[in-house]
């Protein structure tokens, strides 16, 4: 991707140039899952993210709408289309399990070792595998895409903070080298700042959680068992009381601070339910952030009009325009 941008400096003789990052790191999100989860198959990996976009907008429209018990089995246009998308995802998904079952090129995805035999639990379903492979396909894309954009949006606003990561990644990586494994953790400015993005706009508004059994808190509060609870996110990560009176201004500083209780900040969820790629999703941001703040330094465009927007994830309802220089 990188130097897909310097190639459209040299061809356009401009010192900037302005896109919408937001598609940018959705497509690189995209290449970047694929290859993990079915590693060079990854152009047909693509496509199942194709095709559960077209399933995204379905469903957000059906959201809308008033539901009408059992309407979801008519054969309706909007049901038919959504069956046809889901039995091509299937099948998608079903054709790169026959193609990595007897390969060693692809030893290294997740769907090969969804594949192998564990000691501990077997080997998985088909259509168990197939599953897993659509959930981290549409849950990988979306969250890592929109943490980078909010993130990039966030320090093309506040130029300290983006020099103060530039300095780091030059420091800790070299300048113009690439982050490896050994030094990503040393990334402390860069971890801060994703922090205080994931709580400014965490990709998931809400969480809902079922209580298992009674349970009575210690402010007196008596919970059924099987009770639903929603739980607002984006209330707890901008509530003044938990985080000062400057919650809603970009302040990674502020988590150098020890918190008082886990569950003042759950961008990932908590628990035994916590998200499984959490980690993977630091990893990809961290380098991807750091390969382009060492290379280009950034502003937001004028264009862009701020309006967060939830669809499966947060995300800028007009996309992101900003305006990079190349370093």
């Amino acid at each position: 991707m990188i130097s897909k941008w310097d190639a459209y400096i040299e061809a356009s003789n401009k010192s900037e140039f302005e896109f919408d990052v937001h598609k940018e790191l959705h497509q690189l999100s995209g290449d970047i899952i694929s290859r993990t989860d079915f590693g060079s198959n990854f152009s047909e990996g693509k496509r199942i993210f194709e095709l559960q976009e077209q399933q995204t907008v379905l469903v957000l429209q059906s959201l809308r709408k008033v539901y009408i018990p059992g309407s979801r089995f008519l054969p309706t246009k909007q049901n038919r289309t959504l069956w046809n998308l889901e039995k091509e995802t299937r099948e998608v998904v079903t054709k790169l399990i026959e193609k990595n079952k007897n390969t060693k090129q692809n030893s290294n995805t997740l769907l090969a070792a969804m594949i192998s035999p564990s000691k501990k639990d077997g080997i998985l379903e088909l259509k168990e595998i197939v599953d897993e492979c659509k959930t981290f396909c549409v849950a990988g894309k979306q969250t890592t895409a929109n943490l980078l954009t909010w993130a990039f949006l966030l320090l093309g606003l506040h130029q300290e903070w983006q020099n103060k990561a530039r300095e780091e990644v030059d420091r800790v990586c070299g300048q113009n080298a690439f982050p490896r494994a050994d030094n990503l953790a040393d990334l402390k400015i860069v971890t801060l700042i994703l922090n205080e993005t994931l709580r400014l706009y965490p990709p998931a508004g809400m969480m809902t959680r079922q209580v298992l059994e009674n349970v009575k808190l210690t402010c007196g509060l008596d919970i059924l068992a099987d009770t639903r609870l929603f739980l607002a996110m984006t209330a707890v990560h901008h509530n003044v009381r938990i985080w000062g009176e400057d919650a809603n201004v970009f302040n990674p500083m502020r988590f150098l601070e020890p918190r008082n209780h886990l569950a003042l900040f759950f961008p990932f969820g908590l628990g035994s339910t916590v998200c499984v790629g959490q980690n993977l999703v630091f990893v990809e941001a961290k380098i991807v952030l750091a390969m382009i703040i060492s290379r280009y330094s950034f502003v937001v465009s004028p264009l862009y009009v701020h309006t967060p927007m939830q669809s499966l994830a947060l995300q800028p309802q007009f996309g992101a325009q900003i305006i990079f220089t190349r370093s």
